[in-house]
This record gives C-alpha cells, structure tokens and sequence, in this order.
C-alpha cells in the first residue's frame, strides 16, 4: 500500500452533498480530492426523473443532474477517484484514508456517503431502483399523481412519507408486519379514506417491465396476492447511513446518524464534517445535501486557515 500525496481536503462520497462540498472547496483553491466508489449509486444516481432542483428547469435524470455537479468541481480544479474507502483514522493532525490500495492523507474530511447501507434483498427491488422503486417518498410522490402506489415498513417510521403519498396518490397501499395499532395510529390511517392498510403483510416480489406495474404480497398465513401498483416505497429495517469504514471513530445517535454541528456540519472531531443523508435529516431534498456540502466546505476553509469566520465566495 503505497502513501498518496497530502490535501487540504478528503471528501468521501460523490453525491449532491460531496459534490457540492467539492465544488465550493475548490473554488476557495484548496487541494480537494473527492473518493467516490460508484459515481452512479446512491440516492440521487437512482433518481430517474428530477423536476425540483433550483436554476434546473423541466426534468433532468439523477445521473445527469451528478454530472453536471461533477464537471463544475473539476473546472475548479477538485480531483476524482473512483475507489472505496475501507477504514480511516482521524487521531492525528493529518487524517488518513485507507482504500484497497493507498491512503490518502487529509488536513480535514467531509463524510458524505449517504444511507443506502441497505441492500436490495427484494427480488426485483434493485432492477427497478429508480424506475419504481424509491426509497423517499418526500422526493418521488409528486411523480405518481392518481396512481396506486405500495409504502412499506413501520408505521411510525413511514407516517410522514405516507402523509406526501396520500397528497397525489390515487390509492396507497401500506402493507406492513404490524398486526396491531394503538389508538392514535388507528385514528392517522382512518384519517386518510384513500390508505388501505395490510397488517401482517410483507413484500417478497417487485415485477414490471420498463417500470413497476406489481408487487407480490404474503400475508401471515402465507399466502400470496399480486397487487397492481405503478410506485414501491420501501422503509425496510437496514435503511441506514454508511458509515462501517469508520469503526466507531465518530459519535453517531441511536439511529446510527453521524451527528453534527448545525450549522458547520462538523463532527465530534475538529476538522472532519458530516453531510447529506449521513446525519438523517426528516427532509432529504437535494438541494438540502447540496446546502450542507457548501456549509461544510466553508467550514473546512475557515478550520484550515484559523480564520473565526468562513469566507464568503460570492465573488474573487
């Protein structure tokens, strides 16, 4: 394993928060290399259709949208490698980042790796991952007005992504393990005539063609139904911020969110920063993880420099 030259600043992970942070970093001329396992994963590169991105009129792929991010940061001079990140150790002055093949050395570090830790176990859940199947329901509702549509997962983990759906959704399917609902739960799904609730119920199938047309679902007793839905939300226990490459060197909540300073973005060590869906915020927008890659890089500049205040780039 062969040591990499030193920079100012290390992002892992190329989202609209790295990307960003990427940008705005390089732009302030510090030396930034971005560490991006897959320049398409993640929740925006499975975005088939973005029509609320700021300044981006009509509708534009996640893929393109990441591109176009990208170029911006590399005509700032910001550096890509395609590469995964395996461990890090933040005890030192300089951080180091270790990959398969080299480390990399940091002044200071942005996390950015978003929470798709959990991977597709459905049969056709990862085939249809962008073209049906969405994982925000903030994000995609709009693009299934009076459609039927399936949420699946705890009720009090999906009620506020079932209140976005029932906004344009003809009908909303939730299907759910649950059996039971206390009160206060029973009166939130009687509250919206066009829930139609499966308790007891789990998805083992997504099927479609170009897109999703059905799920398969097994009730408690075993037995298998497919239902015609043209939307799949999936809130499935694993749905958590990747962070294992870092062993515990960052306090996180109970959620197993890195947690952060609200308004610099840095973590519970001095000069390394958390953005995007990594910290777990209630609204995942993009142009959210972008404001944060911003706020974080700011940061980094004002950190490197010892300066009590970022500086502001409105102009050179």
């Amino acid at each position: 394993m062969t040591q990499a030259t030193s920079y100012d600043l290390i992002i892992i992970g190329g989202g609209p928060s790295g990307l960003s942070a990427a940008l705005y970093a390089a732009r302030a001329r510090l030396s930034t290399l971005v560490l991006d396992k897959n320049p398409a994963a993640g929740a925006l590169g499975y975005a088939d259709r973005i029509e609320n991105y700021p300044g981006v009129p009509g509708s534009v792929k996640g893929t393109e949208l990441l591109e176009t991010m990208r170029r911006q940061a590399v005509g700032f001079g910001a550096e890509f490698r395609q590469i995964q990140v395996d461990g890090v150790d933040f005890s030192g002055d300089t951080r180091q980042v270790y990959t398969s093949d080299k480390t990399f050395a940091g002044r200071s570090v942005i996390i950015a790796t978003g929470s798709m830790g959990r991977k597709a176990t459905l049969k056709g859940e990862a085939d249809f991952t962008g073209r049906g199947v969405s994982y925000c329901a903030t994000c995609d509702a709009a693009f299934y007005r009076d459609k039927d549509v399936a949420v699946t997962g705890k009720l009090n983990e999906v009620a506020e992504e079932i209140e976005s759906l029932v906004k344009f959704a003809r009908v909303v399917h939730f299907i759910t393990a649950e059996k039971e609902f206390t009160p206060e739960q029973k009166a939130f799904l009687d509250g919206f005539p066009t829930i139609k609730t499966m308790g007891g119920s789990r998805v083992t199938e997504i099927n479609g063609d170009t897109s999703v047309r059905s799920v398969i679902v097994a009730g408690s007793d075993q037995r298998k139904q497919e239902l015609p839905v043209e939307g799949v939300f999936l809130f499935l226990h694993g749905n958590r911020p990747v962070t294992g490459f870092l062993y515990g060197s960052l306090a996180v909540s109970d959620e197993g969110c890195l947690i952060t300073d609200r308004e610099t973005m840095e973590t519970s060590i001095k000069g390394v920063y958390a953005v995007g869906d990594v910290t777990c915020k209630k609204v995942r927008q993009v142009v959210i993880a972008a404001a944060e890659g911003c706020a974080a890089a700011l940061a980094a500049e004002r950190f490197l420099n010892r300066r009590e205040s970022a500086a502001s780039q409105w102009s050179h």
